[in-house]
């Protein structure tokens, strides 16, 4: 079987032609993806979420084209969204630990449900579409496209969302340090 019959297969569900591409490509996407995730165990869901992506629009393969060049984009995808999304919850829980440091050197008192209690009362003030954004980002861990795709608004909306509501939090919390120590 040549890579042509393999796609051609694959788009009819054919599942030897799905592993015959598995096999022919998982080296060579795995040893892509150790160029920029240093786990092996990270490296090796992120190929498998590659091959699954295959699998998932296997119907919209062209057989014309390279196989290769598809698969490495959806890998270097997988990988994009997975360090914004590790590099988005490191920011949150800067944001959080700064503002517990500021909080803790004006009154060492709070304690840290006090805090969490007060973010959840911010968020609950903001609009709808925000708490919710932000929920699913910060909650359930989803990526810009995986909740643009569940809320049918763009990435791009997303993110401001979310950038919004991150400097809404900060600026709010060091108000609520200084009004703690003002008491």
């Amino acid at each position: 079987m040549d890579e042509q019959e393999a796609i051609l297969g694959i788009k009819n569900g054919d599942k030897a032609a799905f592993e015959y591409l598995y096999r022919s490509y998982w080296s060579q996407v795995y040893n892509f993806t150790r160029l920029y995730i240093s786990s092996t165990i990270d490296a090796e869901e992120i190929v498998q979420e590659v091959f699954v992506k295959l699998w998932e629009v296997r119907s919209f393969l062209n057989e014309d084209k390279n196989i290769r060049g598809f698969l490495f984009i959806v890998t270097r995808n997988i990988i994009f969204n997975q360090k914004r999304k590790s590099f988005n919850e490191a920011f949150y829980k800067m944001t959080v630990l700064d503002t517990l440091e500021e909080s803790y050197n004006i009154e060492k008192e709070l304690e840290a449900s006090d805090l969490c209690e007060h973010i959840d009362y911010l968020i609950s003030l903001l609009p709808p579409q925000q708490q919710e954004i932000f929920k699913l980002s910060r909650k359930e861990h989803l990526t810009y496209k995986e909740i643009s795709c569940r809320l049918g608004i763009s990435e791009k909306i997303v993110g401001h969302h979310i950038s919004d509501v991150l400097k809404y939090l900060k600026k709010n919390l060091k108000l609520y340090a200084i009004f703690l120590s003002i008491h």
